[in-house]
């Protein structure tokens, strides 16, 4: 399993991810856009990603080669050419429910590539374009009251967490 991580701006959501990553025995992490590194520009550890993530930036292969939006599109292109099943984790209208996809064969799960993105504006639509499937953590939550809220639907609370939302599917994926 591969997971991608596109902008997220979190220092403490990355690290947690890699903690998760670790915990799950992901192959490689590759961190696209504004992700934070485990590292600053020096090469030395970054002090609150080593905090959260406990070492496991050691321990799980990463790659932040792909900075640019094209290059994380480059990226999928060769994850999918190299036998990868893309799935994005976002809400959108042609997101299914993370637990209506069941991958049968360890290797079906082996080439497995996560897409999590932004804490607020979540995948470009050049990305959920590249997945094989989009999926989404149904929602049951209080619901948004706030008159001003720019997505007062009734409906629950819009999303969690991303370092919680990839634990979610992480796992789901590994068992």
């Amino acid at each position: 399993m591969i997971i991608v991580l596109q902008d997220v701006r979190s220092v403490h959501n990355v690290g947690s991810i890699f903690r998760t990553a670790d915990a799950a025995g992901v192959e490689k992490i590759y961190l696209g856009g504004i992700t934070p590194e485990p590292v600053d520009r020096f090469g030395r550890p970054d002090q609150q990603f080593v905090k959260v993530s406990l070492g496991a930036e050691k321990t799980v292969a990463w790659d932040a080669s792909a900075r640019s939006a094209r290059a994380t599109l480059k990226l999928l292109e060769r994850l999918k050419k190299d036998g990868y099943t893309i799935l994005a984790v976002e809400q959108s209208k042609k997101s299914i429910p993370y637990f209506k996809v069941v991958l049968r064969r360890a290797q079906d799960k082996n080439k497995l590539a996560l897409i999590f993105g932004n804490e607020v504006n979540g995948l470009s639509s050049a990305i959920l374009k590249k997945a094989d499937k989009i999926l989404e953590i149904p929602m049951q939550g209080a619901m948004v009251q706030q008159a001003h809220h720019p997505r007062r639907l009734g409906r629950g609370k819009e999303s969690l967490n991303v370092s919680v939302a990839a634990g979610i599917i992480i796992f789901h994926f590994i068992y």
